[in-house]
């Protein structure tokens, strides 16, 4: 069965992104679609897939992770934080094949690829 996943790496304290609220969006017809939305796991990761069966399909998809939130409880940040939300918009051409979303992330920087 194919999917798509993810886990965030606080490349500031070099732990898991334990705690990270997540939500998945599906983006069709000029709108936007929530079709998950989670917290992340003692290892940065979720228990379950974000989409998978009939909600992983071919087309255009948009994660936000709330970065701002886990931050402020990690260290002293001036208001407006510098990175708040993080929003990853990708697409899935072959829902085939598994798919997984790494975000490596700090208060001021994050990084991403597709993962397998």
């Amino acid at each position: 069965m194919t999917k798509l996943t993810t886990h965030v790496l606080d490349v500031y304290s070099g732990k898991p992104g334990m705690g990270i609220k997540v939500d998945l969006y599906y983006i069709g017809d000029n709108k936007k679609e929530k079709i998950h939305s989670l917290i992340l796991n003692k290892d940065g990761r979720s228990n379950e897939p974000l989409a998978e069966n009939e909600k992983f399909k071919i087309g255009k998809y948009e994660l936000v992770f709330f970065i701002g939130d886990y931050f402020k409880k990690k260290c002293d940040l001036q208001e407006p934080l510098f990175l708040d939300e993080v929003v990853i918009r990708f697409g899935i051409s072959n829902n085939l094949e598994n798919y997984h979303i790494p975000l490596l992330v700090s208060p001021w920087s994050y990084s991403t690829y597709r993962g397998s």
